[in-house]
């Protein structure tokens, strides 16, 4: 892309910045999981748009482990539990907006209550 980077350079990827912009995705400020549907697009490190996990040989060795702790985790939660949330929440209620810091995470915590199946 006509850049000289001299050998021994160390370079450092935004993937925040990546992972905002209008130019890879549509409306990147949105909470739309459902964008990835139906897409090749994965965490695994082969779409450098999404690199959550990094990618290439410095790639997190705990992915594999990871990805497949949570989705045993959230079967087995909900699974075993009917869910609903406190009182005077409803969906819309709930503030999506994130905060900013070593990673993004939700502003505020979102709370349910498990009710045994």
């Amino acid at each position: 892309m006509g850049y000289d980077v001299p050998k021994g350079t160390q370079v450092l990827v935004n993937a925040w910045a990546l992972g905002i912009d209008p130019e890879c995705w549509d409306d990147p400020m949105s909470f739309k999981p459902k964008r990835f549907l139906g897409s090749k697009i994965d965490v695994k490190g082969q779409h450098y748009g999404l690199i959550p996990f990094s990618a290439g040989r410095r790639m997190c060795v705990g992915l594999p482990l990871g990805h497949r702790m949570m989705h045993f985790a959230l079967g087995l939660l909900l699974h075993q539990f009917d869910w609903e949330l406190p009182d005077g929440v409803t969906p819309k209620s709930i503030n999506m907006d994130e905060s900013m810091g070593v990673t993004a995470r939700k502003r505020d915590s979102l709370k349910v209550i498990p009710i045994k199946a």
